[in-house]
């Protein structure tokens, strides 16, 4: 049959619209192949550089202790990883570890992110290795295996981080001291607290005199403010101190109730986390001075660091001359200042305790009725 020219012009367009078309579209799958080729390429490439890390699983603040269970391991991508970011809970744990002499563990890693750790004894350094059967850790010093007996420190944030902060050994640091067994939670309701202050800030206790004349008591300790019918108390803390300390916070209470327009009070680290406590510069009186010399519970560690801070300082000086001195001045009234303030300490110790005592009984009363 006789095609009609207009009708073979029509099929070849067709037929060429249709080549055209194929040939397009073969290009367009062709390139999503290769887009999607690249993309399978890329996801291979992210995978193997993903590895495990810990990041916080809450808001920590500058000065809090980073325990275990704020911790959590993820995965994050290798070239958005410090080199001092771990996967391994134990790096961190001995990041707090020190001797009995406080000479630090220290870390230092390889290309390979391997951790060796590291003390510094006597101006020597040796390589910390520890038994796989023991755990015990030990050195090698002088030919032959000497064995450590090692502290943990609390490990504390340096500066404020959100959950899910990357956790890196420049974000946290040792904490100040390790709980002696000397260490005991103290109550006291006679020091001046900041406007602001929470659980959880690091306070420096401090006796100012009439005469200006200021010391330090004692040194970046961190508060609990006991809930009183679920409110912080308004006045009362409590502080770990270990026996020395309690001796001196005695002593200088005894003090401030025995001096007029003396007072004890407490400010706050704006960083705990990065600034190192302040010495201590408050000296004892004659009678404490006795008492902390023939107390057996007072560790040699303390005591060493007693007889420093007093022969660093004219002791004698600063305790006849500032201190004793305002107390002679009241004459007489120095006896009644002291009574009365002891009176009103221990009344409103009491009145405290009968607070928190009816804040619990009315909490149980609540929940029996529901």
């Amino acid at each position: 049959m006789a095609t009609n020219p207009m009708q073979r012009k029509a099929r070849n367009s067709f037929l060429l619209g249709m080549l055209v078309m194929l040939i397009i579209t073969g290009i367009i799958i062709a390139f999503l192949v290769m887009q999607l080729m690249n993309r399978i390429q890329e996801e291979r490439q992210n995978l193997s550089n993903m590895v495990n890390a810990y990041v916080l699983n809450q808001d920590v603040k500058s000065g809090q202790v980073i325990t275990s269970d704020m911790l959590t391991l993820t995965q994050v991508n290798r070239t958005l990883v410090p080199s001092n970011a771990t996967s391994d809970l134990s790096i961190i744990d001995n990041y707090a570890l020190q001797d009995k002499e406080g000479n630090q563990i220290t870390t230092q890693y390889d290309n390979q992110g391997n951790a060796t750790m590291y003390i510094t004894i006597d101006n020597s350094r040796y390589e910390v290795n520890q038994e796989e059967n023991t755990g015990n850790f030990y050195i090698e010093r002088n030919g032959q295996t000497e064995y450590l007996e090692l502290d943990s420190v609390p490990i504390v944030a340096k500066v404020n981080m959100n959950a899910n902060t990357l956790i890196t050994t420049d974000l946290i640091s040792r904490g100040d001291s390790v709980v002696q067994d000397d260490v005991r939670k103290q109550e006291y309701n006679v020091v001046i607290l900041p406007i602001d202050l929470t659980t959880g800030d690091y306070i420096d206790i401090r006796l100012m005199l009439p005469n200006g004349q200021d010391f330090i008591v004692v040194s970046k300790k961190e508060v609990e403010i006991p809930l009183i019918g679920g409110v912080d108390s308004p006045d009362t803390i409590w502080v770990n101190l270990s026996e020395d300390e309690i001796l001196h916070m005695s002593s200088a209470i005894m003090d401030a109730a025995s001096i007029n327009g003396a007072k004890l009070y407490a400010t706050k680290y704006t960083e705990p986390g990065m600034q190192n406590a302040a010495t201590p510069t408050y000296i004892v009186s004659a009678e404490n001075s006795q008492l902390l010399q023939r107390d057996p519970n007072i560790l040699q560690s303390a005591m060493d660091a007693i007889i420093q801070r007093y022969n660093a300082v004219d002791s004698t000086n600063i305790r006849n001359n500032y201190i004793n001195s305002e107390i002679d001045s009241q004459g007489d009234q120095a006896q009644t200042n002291l009574e009365t303030n002891m009176e009103e300490s221990i009344t409103k110790s009491q009145e405290a305790r009968q607070d928190y005592l009816d804040s619990l009984s009315g909490a149980t009363t609540t929940t029996t009725t529901q």
